[in-house]
């Protein structure tokens, strides 16, 4: 496998454990600055749920640790897209100053799938 391909995945994975934990740890996440009301009620509401933030959470801090470790890999990128693709899409409609790193991380994702197509070929017959 490249080597690009190897230190992607690592960062991924990296980013990955660390937003995960964020979710657990809230003390652990930057101070971004002033977010936009619309940013502060759906994480208020994300919260309110009393799951969905600790859900997420632990499957960002899954799929961290298995890209890590390098198990299942293809598994916890197709696990991964749908949280990336959220990512992304909040921070486009409710707080678009703040898109770069959903989109990386959701193109970093792509990337890495593309890497691993061969995995999904059983997957995609018809």
């Amino acid at each position: 496998m490249k080597k690009a391909t190897i230190v992607i995945r690592i960062l991924v994975g990296l980013g990955m454990v660390f937003f995960g934990l964020t979710k657990f740890v809230p003390s652990l996440m930057m101070d971004l600055g002033e977010m936009p009301e619309a940013m502060n009620t759906f994480n208020a509401g994300m919260a309110a749920s009393g799951y969905l933030l600790y859900l997420v959470g632990a499957v960002e801090l899954l799929a961290g640790i298995s890209l890590l470790i390098n198990k299942f890999v293809p598994l916890m990128l197709i696990i991964l897209l749908p949280v990336m693709l959220n990512a992304f899409l909040v921070h486009v409609f409710i707080d678009p100053a703040n898109v770069g790193g959903a989109a990386v991380f959701l193109f970093l994702n792509i990337y890495l799938m593309f890497q691993y197509k061969d995995a999904y070929k059983g997957l995609l017959k018809a």
